[in-house]
């Protein structure tokens, strides 16, 4: 059994997603997959690493891409619970009522960033803790549900205060994220200096145009559901308890959670059955900095006994080619030097991938070379 046409268009949509951010963010693959998932599980994600590893960047481009309404924020100790939530409404002070305003602000993102996440204070940390769990915040006396599909925490490392416990274990998801290793250094500086050339011609600008809509997510979300676990269930059961006897703090929420996860890996796959391949998203449900190795060499023994074997590198020309689908459909909504410009390097990656592993599929490479032509045309039109 497959999905339905539409969902497939979308989960099309989403890899494109995934792809554009793993190739303009050297070494960040596993946080732009992370990233994924949580947006389409509604979970949260929690980055433990030093400033500079390109979180921000990351983020700010994901938003842009999936359409998301979304709020940065670096918290300090000295952080004022409006400077999130917003600022008193004087209006309804002045009828004796006590609210804040939250145009813009936090209680209207889909998508939050919070960088020293754990630097909150007391009352921050606990409307956070409330609307992460249940979507609400509660302004004066009303409780307003928010559009939160998840908050991106940041740290330099975990709190190693107990009282902060039941807040870090709202973040199923972690990642450990390091500076880039020396032998990646010229990737990172290439393509980080294409980023910065990037908004030299924009301005300011974030101009990128959504791949995927709110409501293609959306869309997904639900279909998360219908995925047939059952030939996964007794691995996953299995990995929970061995990752407790390990002493890997797993809370019953979390180890239910992981099941939702496992599920939505199984939805980016394209399929509704999910495999031991999809059980990797365990290996960042660590609690503890330092169970992180731990929990992935469980993971890993568990996927190689159920029969996972390792992922492939190459992608088929029919995968290549779905990617064309997405960028000619994106192709619409573009007009200025800067947006073609950009859509054509993404043509040219798709040309370079099936010239290096496809050399045989010439209609697929003649395919994406007549969208390239299509494109080039376009940008001569701009330049006249």
């Amino acid at each position: 059994m497959s999905w339905p046409k539409p969902v497939r268009q979308k989960i099309r949509r989403l890899e494109h997603v995934i792809r554009d951010l793993s190739e303009t963010f050297v070494g960040r693959d596993t946080a732009v997959r992370l990233m994924a998932l949580a947006a389409l599980c509604r979970e949260h994600l929690l980055l433990i690493g030093p400033p500079g590893t390109a979180k921000t960047e990351l983020v700010t481009r994901f938003t842009a891409m999936v359409g998301a309404k979304d709020f940065h924020y670096l918290l300090s100790r000295f952080t004022e619970p409006a400077e999130l939530f917003g600022p008193p409404d004087m209006t309804a002070f002045k009828e004796g009522a006590w609210r804040t305003n939250t145009t813009g602000m936090l209680p209207e993102a889909e998508v939050a960033f919070l960088d020293e996440i754990f630097q909150g204070s007391s009352a921050i940390l606990n409307a956070l803790l409330t609307m992460a769990n249940e979507r609400r915040y509660h302004n004066g006396g009303d409780v307003v549900d928010c559009p939160l599909w998840m908050i991106i925490g940041a740290s330099n490392h975990l709190p190693d205060d107990a009282g902060l416990d039941a807040f870090a274990d709202r973040f199923t998801l972690r990642l450990l994220v390091d500076p880039l290793p020396n032998e990646r250094v010229d990737d990172l500086l290439d393509r980080g200096w294409a980023l910065e050339q990037n908004r030299f011609q924009k301005g300011n600008g974030q101009t990128l145009l959504p791949t995927l809509s709110r409501e293609d997510l959306e869309a997904l979300f639900r279909r998360i559901g219908e995925v047939d676990l059952k030939p996964v269930r007794p691995a996953y059961g299995q990995l929970v308890r061995d990752l407790r006897t390990e002493g890997v703090a797993l809370s019953d929420r979390r180890a239910v959670r992981g099941l939702k996860l496992v599920a939505a890996a199984a939805l980016l796959r394209g399929v509704t059955r999910a495999a031991p391949q999809d059980l990797w998203p365990v290996r960042h449900m660590w609690q503890r900095t330092e169970h992180a190795q731990t929990t992935a060499v469980a993971v890993d023994g568990a996927m190689a006994e159920a029969g996972a074997g390792p992922p492939s590198s190459e992608r088929p020309a029919a995968k290549i080619l779905e990617d064309l689908d997405v960028l000619v459909h994106a192709e619409q909504g573009l007009s200025g030097e800067v947006s073609l410009g950009a859509h054509l390097m993404a043509l040219n990656k798709l040309r370079r991938e099936l010239l290096t592993g496809h050399r045989k599929e010439t209609d697929a490479i003649e395919k994406v070379e007549a969208v390239i032509e299509r494109v080039l045309g376009r940008l001569e039109e701009v330049h006249v």
